[in-house]
């Protein structure tokens, strides 16, 4: 396994992102797939989770959208998050800047690429496959739900998948309707909310209780795996 620290610059701060290759998988061009941290800023499970694509083959690159390509402490995470939250645009250029580095690395397979995020990461993959970009696949895990913009979703090429937890008190029953309603209206071809009941918020994250949140924020080990295996069957349906 290769990886490797990329230094880059999104809206003008300087950021870290991690990427990930197998030297021992084939060469010629590989499917790229894009990872999107959640909230708290990169940490250790995203970059792992870039390692594990790899390792499936892929050019795996963890974009960092806070900077510095660590986590942040919660109070400033949360304010950074509430602005963009209120700024698509600040939302999507940060994506499409992560977006550029995969591109550039070299054997990445340009008309295979899928974005996966975790949290504001769900968000941040579904805007970038608003931008019209080549995705074959949005994934997101436990994604936020920004406010519903179906014009600019009309734009979406790539599968969506939306992975939640039922219990999650960050997305509630009314933002998962009013997500359907957006994919209806845009006329998304291939889109799909995959719930989890009795499943909170970061169910993907062995260390979440280390940041400090408890309650509804919580791994869950059978909701991680059977989220996984049903991304890891989206990837191998749109890069055959």
């Amino acid at each position: 396994m290769q990886t490797a620290r990329i230094e880059y610059e999104a809206l003008g701060t300087a950021v870290v992102g991690h990427l990930a290759v197998d030297a021992g998988v084939g060469d010629g061009g590989r499917p790229g797939v894009l990872l999107v941290h959640e909230g708290g800023g990169q940490d250790d499970n995203v970059r792992v989770r870039a390692e594990r694509l790899a390792a499936l083959g892929y050019v795996a690159f963890a974009l960092d959208y806070f900077g510095g390509g660590c986590p942040h402490p919660l109070a400033q995470a949360q304010a950074r998050l509430g602005e963009l939250f209120e700024d698509p645009v600040a939302t999507r250029q940060l994506a499409l800047a992560g977006y550029d580095v995969l591109v550039a690395q070299p054997g990445v397979d340009r008309g295979r690429l899928a974005a996966v995020g975790f949290c504001f990461g769900g968000v941040m993959a579904l805007e970038l496959a608003r931008s019209g970009v080549a995705l074959r696949a949005a994934v997101g895990f436990h994604p936020g739900f920004a406010a519903a913009r179906a014009p600019d979703s009309e734009q979406i090429r790539a599968s969506v998948l939306m992975i939640c937890g039922a219990e999650d008190p960050v997305v509630s029953a009314d933002d998962r309707r009013r997500f359907e309603q957006e994919m209806r209206e845009a006329h998304v071809a291939d889109w799909r909310l995959e719930v989890h009941g009795g499943v909170g918020h970061s169910f993907t994250n062995p260390d979440i209780a280390d940041r400090g949140l408890s309650g509804f924020f919580a791994y869950d080990q059978r909701a991680d795996q059977r989220s996984w295996a049903s991304m890891r069957a989206l990837l191998d349906e749109v890069f055959v």
